[in-house]
């Protein structure tokens, strides 16, 4: 469970990105955070993910592992993306779950490809697979599908809410997009009101 208690976050003393926000996420619930642009969604992943530390407030975790999909894909240029997958991956996993990964984000044939021949869509659909294969208890996704187009969008939701109602792995799902927040999420959030 991940429990956020009269959390409140700004980049300066005179502006609070996030003002005393009360959350709680359930093991393996999945959940999608929506709002205008500014009003501290990715903020808030960050501050889970511990990148950012809250002004006031707790947070209080027993997800272990993490695993961040940024908004900007973070490849590794000078490997593939078969070698960027592997990365994440125990020496010993098998190789075989690369595959199933890359079919899930439909990218299967693009393993001996390198990022810069990459469209922006793939890129960010490789680094979602990668943080598939990261593993752990919790993903915070901060808008993965915003490259692509709708029908992708969709079929990606769809995919990856199966993928992680079947491992039993909660998620935090950043977007603008309602569509892709109502496939995906058990519980959407939006400029802190539930519904």
């Amino acid at each position: 469970m991940l429990t956020l208690q009269d959390l409140s976050f700004g980049y300066n003393k005179n502006t609070m990105v996030i003002d005393h926000l009360d959350l709680c996420l359930e093991s393996g619930e999945l959940l999608a955070l929506m709002g205008p642009s500014g009003c501290g969604k990715s903020t808030l992943l960050r501050l889970i993910a511990g990148f950012l530390k809250p002004n006031d407030g707790m947070i209080h975790s027993d997800f272990e592992k993490p695993a961040f999909v940024f908004q900007e894909p973070r490849l590794f240029p000078w490997l593939t993306v078969a070698e960027n997958l592997k990365a994440v991956l125990p020496k010993d996993a098998p190789q075989e779950q690369i595959k199933e990964v890359l079919d899930l984000v439909e990218l299967r044939g693009s393993e001996e490809l390198y990022p810069d021949e990459l469209s922006g869509g793939m890129k960010s659909r490789v680094s979602l697979a990668r943080g598939l294969l990261y593993g752990g208890d919790l993903m915070l996704l901060d808008e993965p599908f915003s490259a692509l187009d709708r029908d992708l969008r969709l079929s990606l939701a769809t995919s990856l809410r199966t993928r992680l109602k079947a491992s039993h792995c909660a998620a935090i799902l950043v977007t603008h997009q309602e569509e892709d927040a109502k496939i995906f999420a058990d519980r959407i959030i939006s400029l802190g009101l539930s519904h």
